[in-house]
């Protein structure tokens, strides 16, 4: 992870933040979010929790709690995975290809499958809103006064689903 800012909580290298870039060609180019990441006891045969922490409008990402609706986390996770893969991999595909099929933003999803050019313009707003390096470094300055997860992780796809009724 030496390509990435990583600062640990709490000196705990089981609980840390990573800031993430938004991939190139993508309405997300230029941005930056910081993602909490919890590694489980017994990570790597049981897969990390991962939230945005800054916000971030994308159907598979829930506005609020920042909580990532991916199945290669959730439900396909092996040990052959690690923290470069998320990061490098699953993370920049989730923001290329969003599936608005399988929601945890209706409104997001919404909008993607309606109007692809609002969407796009929308993602570009909180892009510009939320996710520069001055709003991270604010949520930095936040995140040492309030050290709370408890409304973040991942979700499975069942779990997305009863979230919706």
């Amino acid at each position: 992870m030496s390509d990435y800012e990583v600062n640990l909580i709490n000196d705990s290298m089981q609980e840390f933040f990573v800031r993430f870039q938004g991939p190139d060609d993508t309405p997300f180019a230029g941005g930056l979010w910081k993602v909490r990441v919890e590694l489980p006891d017994q990570y790597p045969y049981k897969s990390p929790s991962i939230g945005f922490t800054n916000k971030i409008y994308h159907p598979n990402i829930d506005e609020m709690s920042g909580a990532v609706c991916l199945d290669v986390i959730n439900q396909t996770w092996s040990p052959m995975f690690d923290m470069i893969n998320i990061f490098e991999v699953f993370l920049p595909q989730l923001l290329r290809y969003p599936n608005p099929t399988d929601p945890l933003n209706g409104e997001a999803a919404a909008l993607l499958m309606r109007e692809p050019k609002s969407y796009e313009q929308k993602v570009r707003d909180y892009v510009a809103r939320y996710a520069t390096k001055e709003a991270v470094d604010m949520a930095d300055d936040d995140d040492s006064q309030d050290d709370d997860m408890s409304s973040m992780g991942s979700f499975s796809e069942d779990e997305a689903a009863d979230m919706e009724l």
